[in-house]
């Protein structure tokens, strides 16, 4: 897999320290013009749209590191432009089901596997080409801090919801697979300065053996991997950081070896 990286959360770009990788990365960075927020998302995530899709095309299964969920936009798209009609497997401890009407809290991560599904399409589903991924394709797992109105869409939509646990082969949604993996889908125990930890979750190890039995598929055509968290912490945060990304990248090789 190409492994590439757009160092931003939303349209702040971030120091490269925050995303402590351990191998060769591609760089996304664009040159933004200025403009509304959307229309810099629109260009960051066009560009990793591009980079999918030439993937796609080339047969190749990519991943994506970013700052922020919103960035799994780019990457569908893209996995659509180069002729992968894909299902999504959405790993987050939030839902992330929000339409900017629903959210309370008004931040705009909160609204990103709902606009993949078709929520407030003018925003970047539309700029980006995007079509909207049908709720049947699409599993949300891991979710523990899920607000009412959110609650209340996925309890009539087809949006399947699993824990870490029930992430087998058998739970999976039909066709090739986007993998989305938030890492604050992880228990905060072992990810050290996330911008919205939410306790109750499962440890590294469980992710990482869920994951791997999803790779074992064979039907992973692309990864991506969001990080929000704060870009300033300690030596020692930032090495166990470095494991984090290490294991989470490392599932697509498969198990390891003796």
């Amino acid at each position: 897999m190409t492994t590439y990286l757009l160092p931003y959360h939303q349209d702040d770009r971030l120091p490269d320290a925050t995303f402590p990788l351990p191998g060769p990365v591609s760089g996304i960075d664009v040159a933004l013009e200025p403009g509304t927020q959307w229309e810099r998302m629109t260009s960051l995530y066009a560009a990793v749209a591009d980079a999918v899709a030439a993937d796609g095309r080339g047969g190749q299964a990519p991943t994506v590191v970013s700052g922020d969920c919103l960035t799994a936009l780019g990457t569908l798209a893209g996995m659509q432009r180069g002729g992968v009609d894909a299902s999504v497997v959405w790993l987050d401890a939030h839902g992330d089901v929000h339409t900017l009407a629903s959210s309370t809290s008004g931040y705009l991560g909160g609204t990103a596997l709902r606009m993949a599904l078709g929520g407030d399409p003018d925003k970047l589903a539309g700029p980006l080409r995007l079509r909207p991924l049908p709720e049947e394709r699409a599993a949300l797992v891991g979710a523990r801090d899920v607000d009412p109105a959110e609650e209340d869409y996925l309890a009539s939509s087809g949006v399947r919801r699993l824990t870490v646990d029930e992430l087998t082969a058998d739970a999976l949604p039909a066709g090739p697979l986007l993998v989305h993996v938030d890492v604050d889908v992880i228990d905060p125990a072992d990810v050290p300065g996330l911008s919205f930890p939410v306790d109750g979750g499962p440890r590294m190890p469980d992710v990482v053996q869920a994951l791997r039995a999803v790779f074992a598929t064979g039907r992973v055509a692309a990864y991506d991997i969001a990080c929000p968290w704060t870009p300033d912490v300690s030596p020692r945060q930032a090495s166990t950081r470095a494991g984090v990304l290490g294991h989470l990248l490392g599932v697509a090789d498969g198990p390891p070896t003796a």
